[in-house]
């Protein structure tokens, strides 16, 4: 959205208006010529800023380099997902653990702590029975 004091020339210009612009070379970026033409000097620069960003990452240590890799959107949208599953499978094996545990009221909640203690003192006492 522009503000009062912004007009459009002072936005840069978007993929789709690039293209716009080359959609008149004959269909392609960099138009007839094969190599010189504003498409190529396009691509060099976007080729010459992917080198200056490698050349950048490669004198950072390599815990930076992952600090930088975690900071971005789409690994930290992975992580959550896995995250995630993860939580949901630990949870399905707590309910688990919970239904082979006898308590009163059958159906009474249990914190994961409770049901881990319990489960301490179930598998003793079962130990104890077989013991007898």
């Amino acid at each position: 959205m522009l503000n009062s004091d912004q007009t459009e020339l002072d936005l840069p210009p978007t993929h789709s208006e690039s293209e716009s612009v080359f959609s008149d070379c004959g269909g392609r970026a960099g138009g007839a010529e094969d190599s010189g033409g504003v498409g190529s000097r396009a691509q060099s620069r976007v080729s010459e800023q992917g080198e200056a960003v490698k050349k950048d990452l490669q004198h950072l240590s390599r815990e930076e380099r992952r600090r930088r890799r975690r900071a971005t959107a789409k690994y930290r949208t992975a992580h959550a997902t896995r995250e995630r599953i993860r939580v949901e499978a630990f949870n399905m094996a707590f309910a688990e653990l919970r239904k082979l545990l006898p308590t009163l009221p059958p159906d009474k909640k249990l914190s994961k702590i409770e049901i881990l203690r319990l489960a301490i003192c179930y598998i003793s006492y079962l130990n104890h029975v077989l013991d007898v």
